[in-house]
């Protein structure tokens, strides 16, 4: 069976997981706060999020998120590929 490359897959994972924070700050930037607190009530099936969405958020606190989406992502997909080719029956 094929292996994964552990590195690579969770490099792929952290990129994804990048992308989609910085898919939030676009949401943010342009809906503006009702805008936003609409679109992630309709994402989480109704749970209403007005009391936790900030507009006011740092552009360090912005930096810091992406680099531990980012980190949080890739070690998922790390332990993804381990655990996916500790399984594998070697001959």
């Amino acid at each position: 069976m094929y292996r994964l490359n552990v590195k690579k897959l969770g490099f792929a994972f952290g990129l994804t997981g990048a992308i989609i924070y910085l898919g939030c700050m676009i949401v943010m930037a342009t809906t503006g706060q009702e805008g936003t607190i609409t679109f992630f009530n309709s994402l989480l099936h109704g749970l209403d999020t007005s009391s936790i969405i900030r507009m006011d958020v740092p552009l360090l606190e912005v930096l810091m998120g992406i680099v531990q989406t980012f980190i949080l992502w890739w070690l998922i997909g790390a332990c993804i590929g381990g655990f996916y080719n500790a399984q594998i029956k070697t001959k």
